[in-house]
């Protein structure tokens, strides 16, 4: 007997539709903080729906669009008539789902005896969740995200950067500074205005947290032997925002929507980009600057 879970993420809500004898619990403790009990006159932005093995046994024609090695394991994205295919496969376990689209509708098959089960599925959701937000004006970005004054503010760059150790040096340093998430927060615009939001997905650290805040800022990390940071505006505000966003770039509808949103992101907040240290100075000068709004 299937069962159905409600879930809210940066207000976004979604369904997840398990076999009765999953334990959602245990699958899924990240998710705790942002379940609710659903309500009626919400829209979905996405159902997923787990499935039998020979829940889709025929998929039609499919072209491999990319191939990735991740923390989700190797990963397969495959397009098919009307909508994706993604394979996740750790070790002997090739976990499948399909998608509309639009990630509106989603169907899954997951090989129950993966010891990593819970975190297959909620590598499934997440990409689910990142390509759904496109069509609401909210992307969802590889950042360590921290709250300071009623307000957050965004580090990115690749892995290695130092992003992690940026975030934590304002915990360090400056007063009244909480970690919000440490790899894929959620920034939207609503009315205007953007904010960044806590998500289930906060790569190794448990930071699982049900808040969102008005952007005060984004920066753009770099390891250097000195401290100085640059206000990013126009065209390299945008340079500065994109790399990092998820966003299946063979898609052209995906992409223009990531495109307008990162072009309304780039007008609404501050950005800049910061060549740093791993040392207090950094987190003060980027701080001063982000908040006293300083060129």
């Amino acid at each position: 007997m299937m069962r159905t879970y409600y879930y809210r993420v940066a207000d976004f809500p979604f369904s997840l539709n398990l076999d009765g004898r999953m334990d959602v619990e245990t699958l899924l403790p990240s998710f705790r903080p942002f379940r609710t009990m659903g309500d009626a006159d919400d829209t979905l932005l996405f159902d997923f729906t787990v499935v039998p093995p020979d829940g889709f046994s025929d998929t039609g024609k499919k072209d491999l669009l990319e191939e990735t090695c991740n923390d989700m394991g190797y990963l397969k994205l495959y397009a098919m008539s009307g909508g994706y295919m993604v394979e996740v496969i750790n070790g002997c376990y090739t976990h499948r789902m399909v998608a509309a689209s639009d990630f509106s509708s989603v169907e899954a098959v997951l090989m129950h005896e993966d010891g990593n089960l819970g975190h297959a599925l909620s590598s499934l959701l997440r990409i689910v969740y990142a390509q759904a937000i496109l069509f609401h004006n909210a992307v969802s970005i590889h950042a360590s995200a921290v709250y300071n004054g009623g307000k957050g503010y965004l580090f990115m760059g690749p892995s290695g950067t130092g992003k992690s150790t940026h975030a934590s040096l304002w915990m360090r340093h400056v007063p009244g500074t909480e970690l919000l998430n440490d790899d894929n927060p959620t920034v939207r615009i609503v009315d205007g205005k953007a904010y960044a939001c806590g998500t289930p997905w906060s790569g190794k650290t448990a930071c699982y947290k049900n808040l969102s805040f008005p952007v005060g800022g984004m920066v753009r990390l770099k390891q250097a032997s000195y401290n100085r940071f640059c206000r990013q505006e126009g065209a390299d505000a945008f340079i500065a925002i994109y790399p990092g966003c998820s966003v299946i770039a063979q898609d052209r509808q995906l992409r223009d929507r990531l495109y307008d949103t990162l072009t309304r992101l780039a007008g609404a907040v501050t950005v800049g980009t910061m060549e740093c240290l791993p040392d207090e100075e950094a987190a003060w000068l980027c701080y001063g600057r982000l908040t006293k709004n300083e060129n």
